[in-house]
This record gives structure tokens, C-alpha cells and sequence, in this order.
């Protein structure tokens, strides 16, 4: 059997020091070669006909045409994985929210103060984030979710009984999928724990974003609140989400610590607790992601009594961590991203 073959990457930044810097950050990925780097969008379309990369990081901000604007015109022409660098600013993290409604697969804060060791301190999150990016697919029409249907007598009871919650974890291409799921479903269904993989910066952004478009209130989760029905929880950057049970109900519960299963926070971690915390009076939910985070936790969830959900193949943008769920055992049912909403409707719908 022949090795896999390296991802090409394109570099676009009119820095020189960026480029060189991000040049030496993926060359050391085993599975990552620089192929090439242009220093705009009009030196880069040139440079992506002559090398044919399999993924581009692609700045912001370049002279003669923004990296937004560049990205829009890619995907329509010739789609192809990109992963956006984003300046950690309040506007920057909010164009880099855009970018990802037009199609990025992932981005990266770029430090604003000495990029060159502040990338350098990053270099082996950016270098995953680049090589996870490669294996996505990108391009085609993607229909929309519908809204799920809903019977809100039962849901409204189902959710004020403080004892059933929704649990998810994603990473690549989750931002996209997570946004549709939750502008499909009701805002009364029980509450919603999410781990989405994001670098340090961006998930307060995505979380108000979220909150402006969906009918459920959508949040960063906090130490000791109690969670409640119709909203969704995220877990913030650099903290493990839990669920602990007090008299009251069910809280969040944020523990600092180590990566499990190389992140932080972990589906894994939130999984575990959420079977341990609510039992069969559960549902876990896997979606598109790199690597097997959630798998193990996943499947305590299914052992403990909790149903079980993973995206299919066909609708990921990465089928690395559903994949590595189903083969372990802990998904009891796949299904494509639009019947997702719908299947958590109808889980709420049941009696447990």
C-alpha cells in the first residue's frame, strides 16, 4: 500500500513575515507541504491554476482585494478548502464569522502585537486546523434544513422537567451545521450543551451571531448556572463543559485542566458527564469533525440508556469524529444534516 500522499498548501498574505513564518509552522506537519504562497488575491488565483493546492489559508486584510471578497469569488468559481486568518479583534472575529457563512472551512486568530512568536505559539493548532481543512468537501449545493415540526404541549412539558438535556459535540465544518440545526428547531426544547473546537476568541462571536438568528436564546456557558429550556449552551475556549445535578436541576459546571482526546474543551468530557448527570434522559449528538473526540463519551451516553445521533458521510464536511463514534459504537442511529432538527423534536416528543 503506497503512503498517503502530503496536503498541498497555498499561502495568501501580503505579509512576507507571515507567510514565512506560517511556511515554517506547516512544514513541520508530517502530512502538510507548502507549495507555494502569493502575496494577494490576484497573485493567488494565478498560483492556485499553476499548483492546484488542496487547501489555502487566506488573510483578511490585502491590498487590491479583501480576503473575504477573494473567498466569495472562489467558492463560486472554483471551490476549494480555505482556512481564513483573522486579526483576535472584536471586528476581526466578526469578519472571520463571515467568512465562514461564505464557505471557509475554519480560521485562525492572527495575533494583532508580534504575530511571528504569536503564530509561532500556535503553530500546532494552526497546523491541525490546515490539515483538517484539506480533507474537507467543500462546493455544491447544500439545501437548506427545514424547520422541524413541533408539538409544543408535550415539548413544553418534556422541558420544564429539569431532567432532560441535549448534548453536542463538532469541530470542522460544525459551525455551519450547528447554525442550521438551530435555526430549524423550536425554542422550547430542553437544553442544549454544545462543544464546538474553535481557536481561542471566536466562540463568544459565534455564540451572539447564533443568538440573533435562532428562536432559542444561544449563549457561553457559565460556572454553576442552571440550565434551562429553549437555550443553548457553548462551551467557552480553554474549559471543559460539564453537567452536574443539584436540588434545583441541571448546571454547567467548567473545569480547567488538560486536553482530552487532544482538546479543550472535549466532547468527550461534556458526553461523560451528561451520562453520568441525566442517564437515559439524554440524547447525544455527533457532527462533522477531525479526529475521534466524543467517541468514547458517546458511547457511555448509549450505554447509560441515552439516544444516540451521528451525521452521515454524506452531509460532513470531515467525517473523522461521527466515523470514529459509529465504529466504536456509541452512534445508535446517522442521519443526514437536515433530519437533525427533526430528530431532536421527536426525541423531545417521547416519554423516558
Amino acid at each position: 500500500m503506497s503512503p498517503e500522499p502530503k496536503r498541498r498548501v497555498l499561502i495568501v498574505d501580503d505579509s512576507a513575515l507571515v507567510r514565512q513564518v506560517l511556511t515554517n509552522i506547516l512544514s513541520r506537519h508530517p502530512m502538510l507541504e507548502v507549495v507555494g504562497t502569493a502575496k494577494d488575491p490576484y497573485d493567488a488565483r494565478e498560483r492556485i491554476k499553476e499548483l492546484n493546492p488542496d487547501v489555502l489559508t487566506l488573510d483578511v486584510e490585502m491590498p487590491r482585494m479583501d480576503g473575504l471578497t477573494f473567498l466569495g469569488k472562489l467558492m463560486k468559481a472554483h471551490p476549494m478548502p480555505a482556512v481564513m486568518l483573522s486579526s483576535l479583534t472584536a471586528k476581526g472575529t466578526d469578519t472571520a464569522l463571515d467568512a465562514l457563512d461564505l464557505g471557509a472551512v475554519d480560521v485562525i486568530g492572527k495575533p494583532v502585537a508580534d504575530q511571528a512568536a504569536g503564530l509561532e505559539a500556535m503553530g500546532l493548532e494552526i497546523a491541525q486546523t490546515v490539515y483538517a481543512a484539506s480533507l474537507a468537501r467543500v462546493g455544491g449545493h447544500r439545501p437548506p434544513v427545514p424547520a422541524a415540526p413541533v408539538t409544543l404541549a408535550s415539548l413544553a412539558v418534556r422541558a420544564k422537567a429539569g431532567r432532560a438535556l441535549i448534548a453536542v459535540g463538532s469541530s470542522t465544518g460544525g459551525t455551519e451545521a450547528l447554525r442550521q440545526i438551530f435555526d430549524a428547531i423550536p425554542e422550547n426544547l430542553p437544553p442544549i450543551a454544545v462543544v464546538q473546537h474553535m481557536l481561542p476568541g471566536f466562540t463568544a462571536a459565534f455564540a451572539e451571531r447564533l443568538n440573533r438568528s435562532c428562536r432559542a436564546r444561544v449563549k457561553v456557558a457559565e460556572d454553576g448556572e442552571s440550565l434551562k429550556a429553549g437555550t443553548v449552551y457553548l462551551a467557552p475556549n480553554e474549559a471543559h463543559l460539564t453537567i452536574g445535578r443539584h436540588s434545583v436541576g441541571l448546571v454547567a459546571l467548567l473545569q480547567a485542566g488538560d486536553r482530552v482526546s487532544h482538546h479543550l474543551p472535549s466532547a468527550d468530557v461534556l458526553f461523560d458527564s451528561t451520562a453520568d448527570a441525566c442517564g437515559a434522559h439524554a440524547m447525544g449528538v455527533i457532527l462533522t469533525g477531525m479526529g475521534d473526540d466524543g467517541a468514547r463519551g458517546l458511547l457511555k451516553m448509549r450505554q447509560k440508556g441515552a439516544r444516540t445521533l451521528g451525521q452521515d458521510e454524506a452531509s460532513c464536511v470531515v467525517y473523522g469524529m461521527p466515523r470514529a463514534a459509529w465504529m466504536r459504537g456509541g452512534v445508535e442511529e446517522q442521519a443526514p444534516l437536515g433530519a437533525i432538527a427533526g430528530h431532536l423534536v421527536a426525541w423531545c416528543e417521547r416519554d423516558t
